[in-house]
Parts: C-alpha cells; sequence; structure tokens
C-alpha cells in the first residue's frame, strides 16, 4: 500500500488552517507548525481578570465568501458556529456633529445618505450597484494563483477586468458620485486599511462598500476566532497534527527540493512543504540565499499596508453611548492618510476605531464590565516605545471621553497594548505591518509575492501573496496554494 504524500505546514494562521483541511481531505497527511500557544494566527484571543479580547480581526464581512469555503472542503459553517447580523453597523463620530448610525436595513442606509446630501440615497444605491459587480467579478478573479501573465489574457478575464476600473481611484470615484465630507468618508474608510491613499487605491477596491454596506457586518457566536476554531477542529477531524509553541528554525533543502523542517522540536522529513507564515521572513531568515526568489533590495521596496496601535481594556462599568463598532472620525482622514503613507511618522491628529464586543457579547466581559479594543493605523517603520504607546492612549481616550461627555481614563481596571515591536515578535511580521502589502495597482494579483518557490516542492500562501490581506482572501490563498501542492503531487 502506498503511503500518504506528507505536507510540513509553517504557521497557522487562516491561509495555512484552509490549506490544511483542504490537503487532508485530499488524502496527505499534513503537520502543521506554529511558534504560537494557539491556532489563528493574527486571530488569536486571550483572557485577563475575567475579560476575553480577540487579538486581531473584529470584523466580519463576506459571510457568503466564508460560507462557500467551508462548503468547498464538504461542511456547512453552521455546524461549527453561528453568526449574527448588527442591525447597526457601526457608528461613526464626526467633530461638532452628532454621531451617525449606519444601519443594516437597505431603506434605512438610504434615508441616512438621504440626510448627508440631495438624492443621496439615489446615489448611494447606484454607488452600490457598481461595487457590486466589481465584487461578483473579482471573487472568480480572486481565486488566480497569479503565476503567469496568461491568466491575465483569458478573454474571459480581459472582458471582465473591464468592469473594475482598476486605472480609476477610488476617491475619484467616491468624489465623482457624493459632495459631503461625511458621505465620502464612510465611503473611503476602508482604504484606510488598504495601504494607500485612496487616490492610489483602484476603484476595484469600492467592492468592499459593497461588502460593508450590502452584505452587512456580522459577528460569530463566541467571538471572531470561531473561524479559527472551526477550521482547527475539521482539520483535527482529518488527521492534521498540530505542534504549537514550536518554532520552525530551518527549511531543509537537499538540490532543488526542501527534504523537511527543523524546529525547536527536532527535524521532520516532508514531500513538500507550505509556509502561511511572514513570507519575508520564511525566505529570508529560513532557507539559504540561493534558494530565495526575492532579495532584500526587493523587500525593501515595497509599499506596506499599515501596522496598528492596539489597547485591550478592561473597563469597571459599561460606556454608554458606544456600539459595538465606533469610528472616530473627528479629524482630517487625508491627513492621518498622509502621516501613515506619505510622511511616515506617528499622527498628530489621528483617527482611530473602538470595538466594544460586551455591547453584544455577554461571554467577554464580567457581568457589568465592559470590553474596549481600541485600534489606531500606523506606519510602519516608525519608533515603537511604551512612552509613545501611552501618549496616544491618552489622546484616543481624551477624545472618546469628549464625545460621550463622560469620564472613562477612571475606569479602566486592565489594560495591555500591542504595536509595530509585538507585531514583529509574535507573527515575524515584515516591517512589523499588520495588513500586509499596500493593495495598489502596482502590487496587484501578478505582482505580488508569487505562491511558487524557487525549490520544486515548495509554496508559499498568506496575506503577502495572492489575493491578499483580509479573513476571506487568506481562506482563498490557502485554497490556492493547496491546489498548486496537489497539481504538483
Amino acid at each position: 500500500m502506498e503511503s500518504k504524500r506528507s505536507v510540513g505546514v509553517i504557521g497557522a494562521g487562516f491561509s495555512s488552517l484552509y490549506a490544511a483541511c483542504k490537503l487532508a481531505l485530499s488524502g496527505y497527511d499534513v503537520t502543521v507548525f506554529d511558534k504560537n500557544r494557539m491556532v489563528g494566527g493574527r486571530a488569536q484571543t486571550f483572557t485577563a481578570e475575567g475579560f476575553t479580547f480577540d487579538m486581531g480581526p473584529s470584523w466580519y464581512w463576506m459571510p457568503d465568501i466564508i460560507d462557500k469555503m467551508f462548503e468547498e472542503i464538504g461542511v456547512k459553517r453552521s455546524d461549527y458556529y453561528n453568526i449574527t447580523q448588527f442591525q447597526t453597523a457601526y457608528q461613526v463620530f464626526w467633530k461638532n456633529d452628532p454621531a451617525t448610525k449606519v444601519p443594516a436595513d437597505r431603506k434605512e442606509l438610504m434615508s441616512l445618505f438621504d440626510t448627508l446630501e440631495v438624492n443621496g440615497g439615489q446615489k448611494l444605491d447606484k454607488f452600490l450597484q457598481d461595487a457590486k459587480i466589481k465584487y461578483e467579478v473579482a471573487k472568480p478573479l480572486m481565486e488566480l494563483p497569479g503565476e503567469s501573465l496568461s491568466e491575465l489574457m483569458k478573454w474571459s478575464v480581459i472582458k471582465n477586468a473591464m468592469k473594475l476600473d482598476v486605472f480609476k481611484s477610488v476617491e475619484k470615484d467616491v468624489a465623482n458620485r457624493f459632495n459631503s465630507d461625511k458621505a465620502r468618508n464612510i465611503l473611503n474608510f476602508p482604504v484606510l486599511f488598504l495601504g494607500a491613499m485612496p487616490d492610489e487605491i483602484p476603484s476595484l477596491y469600492t467592492l468592499m462598500n459593497y461588502a460593508d454596506l450590502e452584505l452587512g457586518t456580522w459577528y460569530p457566536d463566541n467571538g471572531m476566532s470561531d473561524l479559527a476554531k472551526a477550521l482547527e477542529k475539521i482539520a483535527l477531524e482529518n488527521g492534521v497534527q498540530f505542534h504549537m509553541k514550536s518554532n520552525v528554525l530551518s527549511i531543509d533543502v537537499e538540490g532543488d527540493r526542501v527534504q523537511g523542517l527543523t524546529t525547536s522540536e527536532g527535524s521532520f522529513e516532508f514531500d513538500f512543504v507550505l509556509s502561511g507564515a511572514d513570507y519575508h521572513f520564511t525566505e529570508q531568515h529560513l532557507l539559504p540565499e540561493q534558494f530565495r526568489r526575492y532579495s532584500e533590495k526587493y523587500w525593501s521596496k515595497r509599499k506596506m499596508a499599515p501596522s496598528s496601535l492596539i489597547y485591550y481594556l478592561g473597563m469597571s462599568e459599561k460606556i454608554p453611548g458606544l456600539e459595538h463598532h465606533n469610528l472616530f472620525f473627528d479629524e482630517d482622514l487625508k491627513e492621518h492618510g498622509r502621516e501613515i503613507y506619505e510622511n511616515p511618522r506617528w499622527p498628530e491628529k489621528p483617527l482611530f476605531y473602538s470595538c466594544v464586543p460586551s455591547k453584544t457579547d455577554p461571554k467577554v466581559a464580567p457581568e457589568g464590565k465592559e470590553n474596549v479594543f481600541l485600534l489606531m493605523p500606523i506606519a510602519t517603520r516608525i519608533e515603537d516605545t511604551p512612552e509613545i504607546r501611552e501618549k496616544y492612549l491618552e489622546i484616543m481616550l481624551t477624545r472618546m471621553e469628549e464625545q460621550l461627555g463622560m469620564s472613562i481614563k477612571d475606569k479602566i481596571i486592565y489594560k495591555q497594548s500591542f504595536c509595530i515591536e509585538d507585531f514583529k515578535s509574535a507573527y515575524n511580521s515584515f516591517q512589523g505591518n499588520a495588513y500586509g502589502l499596500a493593495n495598489t495597482l502596482k502590487q496587484t494579483a501578478n505582482l505580488k509575492p508569487k505562491m511558487r518557490s524557487k525549490l520544486k516542492n515548495m509554496f508559499f500562501c498568506g496575506q503577502l501573496t495572492v489575493p491578499g490581506p483580509g479573513v476571506p482572501p487568506a481562506l482563498i490563498s490557502g485554497k490556492i496554494a493547496a491546489n498548486l501542492i496537489i497539481e504538483a503531487s
């Protein structure tokens, strides 16, 4: 009887987990190694003093894609966890104006935009119709492996790509349609995390607005880690072995093939190796130089999406006036963007985001208390010290107090921060980025780092290769990489 082909997987983030499931279901013997204590990559959790904090992703968007990814490995997502849609997707705080609650209901949303400008609802309806086309066209394109230009030269791809407005910017698309600053800011906000100013991001990415305003914002029953836990369970049910708290020290090579992995637990032989860990770290630190596809010079020229300053806060009592998701847009969006992308430095007047999961999930905080997650997008490659972190926590809390008209600082009973240096130490993240490569036209599709290594039996997946950062793209990345291994077997 022929033995199973074996695959060693580096990292246990979403892309690695999905690839492990797919490969195991296809008859491979799969072993996953991760330096951290639990699966999920950036989507881990931790508990402290009765609070449970999601460390990374907090938005659950594109449920249709996620459900389809589960179906493709032969299961139903609903058999593993449930999701509930927020009736108020999020709340936006402005300067000198009442906050805006963005509703999930389509009619209410149209009425809201009518209050922002004349015919705002009608304009939004047309905008979302166009964004839906981009969303539907982009979904199959996201599954291209990005190996050669021939993928893009197929007539079906060219014909559909013409609908994507890749040569028009998000800013131009939004500004041509809407006059009010509030409408523009609501529609531009997803771009803040995509890695460039709105005038550099292709209008293709208004598909994010369709995901946001049409498909809605959801929450898994037990927090964002439900997705990672579900994939881990599926993997275990299909024989995948996990080695947590296991550092991969080197990728062992003989000739033009990987022989296996040396880890902090010892050496293991594999027929294939897949890295879902940081691409730059894997190549530059685990592979001998002659087998690296990219040089440090190449990486130094990449344009990165932001890093983040995150604070996990436990509050002694409930904080009225906050929704589950809150955007503090009470300063200039463009100026903050310039301080991330054009003149990298700590921002003077930052925008920030607050997630308060205890508003809808009582399990994440002790009774009567509040769980607060603060996130401020920042540039990579800037100084990160405890003093700087505290300075910006003070700035964010002061702004929250001004907006809510109440004291907040004296209610903090637990706090923990996470920033550039933590992204590096926890995830070996290149330059301490939080969201991968910037989604500029020059770093899209085939212009991202390749999934196929110079070595014949090694592949990559994850946010630094196709299709890019985000939870659904990470799952798709794992699927593409698994298919490449299956095709190479």
